[in-house]
């Protein structure tokens, strides 16, 4: 019997420093991944400050003002130059990140671009244009995270093709901007590299995937960024920081490869897509990748090339509208932003109809969450190997180690309490068991984009506006309330182009109005919901722009009528 127990506490000991032992190494990586960063900062700051000793009268706040389209024509004509623009943008950059934790990592290879530009005989579209990327944008010479440690040994080998059309148009990518771990959250949080800040109010995320370039650009350090979206990862973020955004068909630009957890991409991909200050400068950057040079590195790129006509078009539209999904209610100032929206539409001689999506409950949890964790998490769990759990995940995470039996028996009980199902329940059931389950999940999807477009041109409707979750929520809850993105997911699933505007912002009087919100049925995440949006007063408020696939330009055009009204209103 002493000798068992002698056995078993050995191996307890063991168990103990073996787990010791593990944190210890993941602390060491994680430790060198932020000198590294430190560094690169470092460098950046250098390269600054000896730029501002050979040319001091550089004006900054005039440079940083100007929209993109104003700066490409200065830059093309030759009254400001490139270099100019880039150590403006460094510096701009450097003082944001030191308030919101925005940037990853700086691109020293940026000085090399600089160089190689000028030595261009045709300048391209976005010639001279500094541009930030999300982390894991493959940029050759550095890392794709996605806040992951396991991440943190590989070296991307080349530029993803997007970075090398970026490259051939003249931009020059500077900085690659912070995540939240795993990408599978709309806050910005990992345990690498920290917590990113709302630069509108530090209380507040900044939104989540892209949320690291939102803070970027929301703080006047970059001009255009990209980032990607699989959720609603580029529209949340420019809800959260009042900038404009573009989810186009996920087709319709290059995605990247070689993400750690990639779920059933084919039935509900993930599209990359730009983020700026205006909807101007989402449809040049659109107009600079759609190229023959994207066709040519990726013949699985379709070669539709931008349709200047259709954006610049002034044909009253036929615009279906709804203020909610009748699945996650929101609070009040953005249900007000669609109705103020409808309005100023209206007056401006566009036909508004009113729309009505079928079954966004099936829609969020047979469809969305399924596709993600049909396999009850096991692939989303085993990227956490040899990981620190971001707390902002935590609720997820634990969520989907619970045994099924036990998951069953909890959703079981819940069911009769709450009208919307939490996370909880939408993870542990929505489950496929078998490859037959899963070929008729992805009809299942099919069959609904093809109900929904059905709907859609029965009404002839050119375009929707809609609602997008927002104000910006207080950091920490993104975690508590993964259904109340059904706005957002929901274009994910149909794969239609989607873009988010900022029309207005939260007043005294939605605040009021806020006290009074219930929900759907003032349960805990009604509840939750509340305390994460209170205390935004002056925070953007945005609405959400839809069209069919394929037509970005379309929706476009629309996102920059609703940005004019916002702005004449």
């Amino acid at each position: 019997t002493s000798a068992a127990l002698a056995l078993l506490g050995g191996s307890v000991a063991a168990l103990v420093v073996w787990k010791w032992l593990g944190k210890k190494k993941i602390q060491k990586k994680i430790e060198e991944a932020r000198r590294t960063r430190d560094e690169g900062m470092k460098k950046m700051a250098k390269a600054v400050q000896q730029f501002r000793e050979q040319v001091s009268s550089v004006q900054t706040d005039a440079i940083l003002s100007l929209p993109l389209l104003e700066l490409t024509g200065r830059l093309r004509e030759g009254s400001l130059s490139p270099r100019t623009v880039l150590y403006t943008y460094l510096e701009k950059a450097l003082e944001v990140t030191q308030q919101t934790n925005c940037l990853r990592h700086f691109i020293p290879e940026c000085e090399e671009q600089l160089q190689e530009i000028q030595r261009h005989e045709e300048k391209g579209l976005l010639y001279g244009i500094p541009v930030s990327i999300k982390d894991h944008i493959g940029h050759k010479g550095h890392l794709a995270t996605c806040g992951l440690v396991q991440c943190l040994g590989t070296v991307m080998e080349e530029d993803s093709v997007l970075v090398k059309v970026l490259k051939r148009q003249g931009a020059i990518p500077f900085a690659m901007t912070n995540v939240p771990q795993s990408l599978f959250s709309y806050d910005c949080s990992n345990p690498i590299f920290g917590q990113t800040l709302n630069p509108l109010n530090h209380q507040k995320s900044p939104g989540g995937s892209s949320g690291g370039e939102g803070a970027l650009i929301a703080g006047g350090g970059s001009i255009l960024g990209i980032g990607s979206d699989i959720g609603g990862s580029i529209r949340l973020p420019s809800s959260f920081c009042g900038l404009c955004g573009l989810k186009p068909t996920a087709e319709r630009l290059r995605w990247v490869l070689g993400l750690p957890f990639q779920p059933c991409s084919w039935s509900i991909p993930c599209a990359l897509g730009p983020m700026a200050r205006d909807v101007d400068s989402l449809a040049l950057c659109m107009k600079a990748l759609l190229c023959q040079e994207m066709f040519q590195l990726d013949p699985s790129v379709p070669p539709i090339p931008f349709n200047e006509e259709v954006y610049s078009s002034s044909t009253p539209l036929r615009v279906g509208y709804y203020d909610t999904d009748g699945y996650f209610p929101l609070p009040p100032c953005m249900r007000r932003a669609v109705k103020e929206t409808r309005s100023a539409l209206q007056a401006a001689g566009h036909q508004l109809v009113p729309f009505s999506p079928p079954r966004i409950p099936y829609v969020m949890t047979e469809l969305f969450l399924k596709t993600f964790f049909a396999d009850g998490g096991r692939a989303w769990l085993d990227v956490f190997t040899g990981d620190i759990v971001d707390p902002g995940l935590k609720p997820q995470v634990n969520s989907c180690k619970i045994p099924r039996l036990v998951k069953k028996l909890l959703a079981l009980l819940l069911k009769p309490l709450v009208t919307i199902l939490p996370p909880l329940k939408d993870v542990m059931i929505s489950t496929c068991r078998s490859v037959k389950e899963m070929w008729n999940h992805h009809h299942q999807i099919q069959v609904y984009r093809s109900q929904f477009i059905t709907q859609w041109k029965e009404l002839q409707l050119d375009v929707v506006l809609c609602p997008v979750l927002g104000p910006a929520f207080t950091r920490g809850y993104p975690g508590k309330l993964l259904t109340a993105i059904s706005s957002t997911m929901l274009y994910n699933v149909l794969n239609f182009p989607a873009g988010v505007v900022p029309v207005s912002t939260v007043t005294e009087a939605d605040e009021e109005e806020l006290k009074l919100y219930q929900g759907c049925c003032d349960d805990p995440w009604d509840q939750a919901l509340k305390q994460a949006v209170s205390g935004t007063v002056g925070m953007p408020v945005a609405v959400q722009c839809v069209a069919l696939p394929w037509q970005e330009e379309l929706c476009l055009r629309f996102m920059k009528e609703v940005e004019t009204l916002s702005r004449v209103k």
